[in-house]
């Protein structure tokens, strides 16, 4: 398609413009660097090389599409023309080259060379093979209104083509259950017909620029989209299982649900950490929780390993918040820990609550009526504290808190977490500044204890009886210990026991502390009788004495 006169700025601009209007990459040559006075597409050869437009040489492989002269390669098919395969200043007659190639031959030809250009882009989605008489007309239409040259009718136009137009089976009945509609087939056919698409039969052929179009469900969504969307009646999904929370989902809310309510905000840290962490929260050498996943390849030393205990994590917010100089905290993480199994399984991944508070109304026993609270809220049975020193399960990281101000919780036998006073030494080293409380419970264990049933019981119909009881023993005495002997001995008329008072001081001995309860006692059977009351109180204060402790005089 030569073109003489020419105004080369002009040619190169109609070239990028029809292919903005058309989405069809259009090249113009200089006819004088076409050698032979020919083009021919073909494979390159190995180890052939052109230098394309930017002025770059670039080796060709044997797979690779190009336009080539009698001699020489003069564009890299779908990418970019050679060197001097441009227009020139000089340049007086023009080559227009329109053409369709396959779009994966074009990625991984670009891919390979390292290209990624305006043609390379449209040619990789796909384009519509008859689409190249049309952008060329066009371009020979701008060439001849903005008098940038004049069009000579000599086209060369071949056509290597052998896929037929697709075609996708028209059933009527099948897209009315598809889209839920009632839409007559004269309908769907005029539809269809007014979008280019033709239907003969059973069968729908579609025209070669709607490239998208595969499969009947490609011809529902034409017709879904002309009938009109708002048209159609919604309907229930069929065939689809209804959504819902597992168990142990729902027990997880459920805890996030209840500790937010309790005043603790919610805080998201690094599932993976540094080895030092172990070192900083007092953690022995030989330690099981020292045996960690570590990463092939890590961001850096500090996230290095996949965390065996979330205390560390939730140490490094306290202390961030700390140095921010936040007068007081309260926070939770529910998070994983990864426990290694062996070499070549997957670790073990356990959701953790870590909470950890200081400052402002924050103290062990903040930290254990939150606990409990927490414990009531989620249906677990009631727990126990019990000193890491005594406590059969003990966790390791125990070691990073006052051993004289925490606890180990079990509920029943089950040991669910711990809770205390961060140990000075520990505190120091992540340079908090005040008294600071965490606590660790393990989400797993205490789903499985938990109890979602709630029954239902009446109001009581007789009164309830009310006794205090001030109770005399060693200082090292746990009231837990206290608590659970009282409740075994009174037995079923015992509805609450409460402490409130402990007493140290001058009227009482070295070594000693008053512990104060109330008790409320109740029938079911019929109104509480003093005499009962006091046969269950003489029972209690028995059953205190057989582990030390006396009523105060």
């Amino acid at each position: 398609m030569p073109a003489a006169c020419v105004r080369s700025t002009n040619l190169v601009d109609i070239t990028n413009y029809v292919m903005l209007e058309y989405g069809q990459p259009m090249h113009a040559f200089d006819q004088r660097y076409v050698k032979g006075g020919k083009i021919v597409v073909c494979n390159a050869k190995d180890g052939e090389t052109i230098t394309t437009l930017d002025g770059q040489e670039r080796k060709l492989s044997p797979e690779m599409l190009i336009i080539a002269d009698a001699e020489k390669p003069i564009a890299v098919a779908g990418v970019m023309g050679g060197e001097y395969s441009g227009i020139m200043d000089d340049t007086n007659t023009v080559i227009f080259e329109s053409a369709y190639f396959e779009p994966v031959q074009v990625r991984r030809t670009a891919k390979k060379l390292g290209m990624r250009t305006d043609a390379s882009a449209r040619y990789e989605k796909g384009l519509d093979p008859d689409g190249c008489p049309r952008t060329l007309k066009r371009a020979m239409e701008l060439v001849e209104l903005l008098g940038a040259g004049e069009p000579v009718a000599e086209f060369i136009e071949v056509d290597n083509r052998t896929a037929k137009p697709a075609e996708i089976p028209f059933d009527p009945d099948w897209i009315n259950r598809f889209l839920g509609t009632e839409i007559s087939r004269e309908e769907m056919v005029k539809t269809l017909e007014s979008l280019e698409i033709q239907v003969k039969g059973d069968v729908c052929v579609s025209p070669t620029f709607r490239i998208d179009l595969e499969r009947p469900a490609d011809i529902a969504e034409e017709v879904a989209r002309i009938y009109g969307y708002n048209n159609i009646p919604s309907t229930v999904i069929r065939g689809v299982a209804k959504a819902q929370l597992t168990p142990q989902q729902q027990f997880l809310r459920k805890a996030e649900q209840v500790i937010v309510g309790l005043g603790y905000y919610g805080t998201l840290t690094y599932s993976f950490t540094s080895p030092k962490c172990f070192d900083r929260i007092g953690l022995p050498a030989d330690s099981k929780l020292r045996k960690t996943i570590t990463i092939t390849n890590p961001l850096g030393e500090d996230t290095s390993i996949m965390r065996t205990t979330t205390l560390p994590c939730m140490l490094d917010v306290l202390a961030t918040n700390y140095k921010n100089r936040n007068a007081a905290v309260a926070l939770y993480e529910i998070g994983k820990e990864y426990l290694p199994t062996g070499p070549d399984t997957l670790p073990e991944e356990p959701n953790r609550l870590t909470i950890g508070m200081y400052g402002g109304t924050a103290d062990f026993f903040a930290l254990k009526g939150a606990v409990d609270a927490l414990m009531k809220e989620l249906h677990l049975p009631k727990c126990t504290y019990v000193r890491p020193a005594e406590a059969d399960a003990a966790f390791e990281e125990c070691c990073a808190l006052h051993p004289g101000r925490s606890a180990v919780i079990f509920c029943g036998e089950t040991p669910v977490g711990y809770l205390g006073e961060l140990h000075p030494t520990v505190q120091k080293t992540y340079g908090i500044g005040t008294r600071t409380y965490v606590a660790k419970l393990l989400i797993q264990e205490m789903a499985a204890l938990a109890n979602p049933e709630i029954t239902y019981q009446p109001l009581p119909k007789f009164p309830a009886i009310t006794r205090d009881l001030s109770i005399l023993c060693e200082d090292a005495m746990p009231v837990g210990k206290l608590e659970e002997t009282i409740e075994q001995a009174a037995g079923k008329l015992l509805e609450q026991v409460t402490l409130f008072d402990v007493y140290k001081g001058d009227q009482i001995a070295a070594g000693m502390k008053s512990v104060s309860f109330s008790l409320r006692l109740r029938s079911h059977e019929g109104t509480l009788t003093d005499e009962q009351a006091d046969a269950a109180m003489k029972r209690v204060l028995k059953a205190l004495a057989g582990i030390g402790a006396s009523l105060r005089e």
